[in-house]
């Protein structure tokens, strides 16, 4: 608890920015669900025949998974607040359109035929009768919409919409449990006060409840207003993913090292290249053998003072699955030297711009440089490996190549457990013995693994080799975890910018980068 309670202190300007970021969200949010809801839910209360055409279709939007809710409308709305906002007031409609539906039709028709009686039009039977009485069934749906939409606001930091979810993506990536409990703590403490807060509100007489809602309608998103206010404005915005930001050999090193200070935008690592595409940033990170560098026809800056280490692919395997399997050591490393850097940015590009399978692409590859064999039939096979990968493009496709070479080459049978996560999920999982290998590179088991103090790192070359030697014997003594032969590729880390608008401001490497954030 004591790192937990040092990590707050030690973010607590970013804690408090993204904890009223999340209260903006959800309130805007709710209040447009509301303007929507409650009136739709009178329409269908006087006209019954359209409520189960209503309900359902708000039923339907209620089911459809958050994050493929955003993957629609991220074509439509690019990246940022908006699909954030549209996302969360689709999930809020529900509870509060059934609710006023039911609060109202569930009013005594001998009330309101006594309401009739003493000469109230339809309007004052509506707001002096049907209303008040149904108030506390839409507060129930108002409270559910509420605390729906405190939990998916953490999806807004996928979109790179800020949010408490910016810590627990983080979190994630890096497998810092400190940094997801700053997120996830503050998130549950909301829902729970909010839904506090509300009941009391529900129990306020009518004069003083009409000065709650007044506050509840201004003085929240005024509090939270921040959120549209310009702040300091970089020239150039950035898009980060969320594991870069935080990795020793990310961001951080290139603060270190260039004394690079940027406000990015934290975003998931699949959805950068489309906001860059869309001219929503102008710097994203990356990787150097991504495909969609051609695709999008984007710059890779120069790192100059070698912020990246060197990120030779190679596959990394359990000692005791090598033992037990003779034959899967000398089957992997028939891949040893064939991916050179352009041939791995080929096949990314295939995948990623040309809407090819994995699959497919790693056959392809295999049956030009000789290696594919049709495997013999799988039923027969009584033995099992389990390849792991991480969730990008490039593990996708060498994993597919190691299934289809084990497969063909050996007797053994293949499960692969593809998107993993992080780098810290896939080698617990292979250190737990959940899978039996991945594809890992270099720099990423030096600076993320093994952490090495300063002293150590000073005494290691940065090169190819002997950053390879040193992660190999160190998770050897360490792990029992074999680094087999590099595939003969280095995916680094990188920056990228639009080539056009690198051209024009004369931006080729990171050191030209921080001279033009620093004219003023």
């Amino acid at each position: 608890m004591t790192d937990f309670f040092a990590f707050i202190r030690d973010h607590a300007n970013k804690l408090l920015e993204q904890t009223l970021t999340h209260i903006w969200l959800t309130f805007v949010s709710l209040l447009l669900a509301l303007l929507i809801g409650v009136p739709l839910g009178i329409i269908i209360s006087r006209w019954t025949r359209l409520a189960s055409g209503v309900l359902g279709v708000a039923g339907v939007l209620q089911t459809v998974p958050s994050v493929a809710l955003l993957g629609f409308l991220i074509p439509l709305l690019g990246i940022g607040i908006g699909p954030a906002l549209v996302a969360l007031f689709l999930y809020a409609l529900l509870p509060i359109i059934r609710n006023t539906y039911v609060g109202i039709t569930e009013v005594s028709p001998m009330v309101k035929e006594a309401a009739r009686g003493v000469g109230m039009t339809d309007n004052q039977v509506l707001t002096k009768v049907e209303l008040p009485l149904a108030l506390p069934v839409i507060f129930a749906g108002i409270r559910t919409a509420t605390v729906i939409n405190v939990g998916v606001a953490t999806l807004a930091a996928y979109v790179a919409a800020g949010g408490l979810g910016e810590f627990i993506f983080s979190g994630i990536a890096l497998s810092n449990v400190n940094m997801m409990l700053a997120g996830a703590i503050p998130a549950a403490l909301l829902a729970v006060g909010f839904d506090f807060g509300l009941a009391r509100l529900q129990r306020l007489s009518g004069r003083k409840l009409r000065v709650g809602v007044l506050a509840f309608v201004f003085l929240v998103p005024f509090l939270s207003a921040f959120y549209l206010l310009p702040g300091r404005q970089d020239k150039l915005v950035a898009g980060f993913a969320h594991e870069f930001y935080g990795r020793a050999d990310g961001y951080p090193g290139l603060q270190k090292t260039y004394g690079l200070h940027l406000r990015p935008k934290l975003i998931d690592q699949n959805l950068m290249y489309e906001a860059i595409r869309r001219e929503q940033v102008d710097i994203i990170s990356g990787y150097s053998t991504d495909g969609r560098i051609k695709a999008f026809d984007l710059l890779v800056l120069a790192d100059n003072r070698h912020a990246f280490p060197p990120y030779e692919a190679a596959p990394v395997v359990r000692q005791t699955t090598l033992a037990r399997y003779p034959d899967l050591g000398p089957t992997l490393n028939l891949l040893a030297g064939k991916l050179t850097d352009s041939v791995m940015t080929a096949l990314n590009y295939r995948v990623d711009y040309k809407k090819e399978s994995p699959e497919i692409v790693a056959r392809n590859f295999l049956q030009r440089v000789g290696l594919y064999k049709t495997p013999a039939a799988l039923g027969d096979r009584s033995e099992t490996v389990v390849i792991g990968s991480k969730v990008f493009t490039e593990q996708y496709i060498l994993a597919e190549m190691y299934r289809q070479l084990i497969e063909g080459q050996t007797n053994l049978r293949v499960v692969t457990k593809t998107g993993l996560g992080g780098t810290q999920i896939c080698f617990d999982a292979l250190r737990t013995g959940a899978i039996d290998f991945y594809p890992e590179y270099t720099g990423t088991g030096l600076l993320v693994v093994l952490q090495p103090s300063a002293t150590t790192l000073k005494t290691l070359s940065m090169q190819s080799d002997s950053v390879y030697q040193f992660c190999r014997r160190q998770f050897q003594e360490t792990y029992q975890l074999d680094w087999l032969k590099p595939l003969g590729f280095n995916n680094s880390y990188c920056l990228m910018m639009r080539r056009e608008q690198a051209k024009q401001l004369g931006i080729q490497s990171i050191d030209d980068l921080v001279r033009y954030l620093g004219k003023k």
